[in-house]
């Protein structure tokens, strides 16, 4: 009966041992969860900001070219007559 007894205890003694680990796991799950939260939500914000970059460069680079510089002139009226197709288009469908 002492064998049998031994064998129980060896096994409850494992069993613990896997439940501590267990919830260690969890807990470095929930940890490592949270951080991909976090870290997610750092790259949107991020991502946010270089876009607002991207048309403040944008704007930027539009304003130096009207200023007088001749590295975006063309880049600059293409975007102007674009501008003024579209309101032509705008007044063509105000006529109508």
């Amino acid at each position: 009966m002492s064998a049998i007894a031994e064998i129980i205890d060896t096994l409850e003694n494992k069993v613990e041992k896997l439940f501590i680990k267990m919830k260690s796991l969890e807990k470095n799950n929930q940890d490592l969860t949270n951080e991909l939260t976090k870290t997610a939500s750092i790259i949107q914000t991020q991502s946010q900001e270089i876009e607002a970059l991207k048309t403040q460069y944008e704007t930027l680079k539009v304003a130096n070219t009207l200023l007088g510089s001749d590295d975006n002139k063309r880049d600059t009226k293409l975007k102007i007559n674009s501008l003024i197709r579209e309101i032509d288009y705008c007044i063509a469908q105000l006529s109508d």
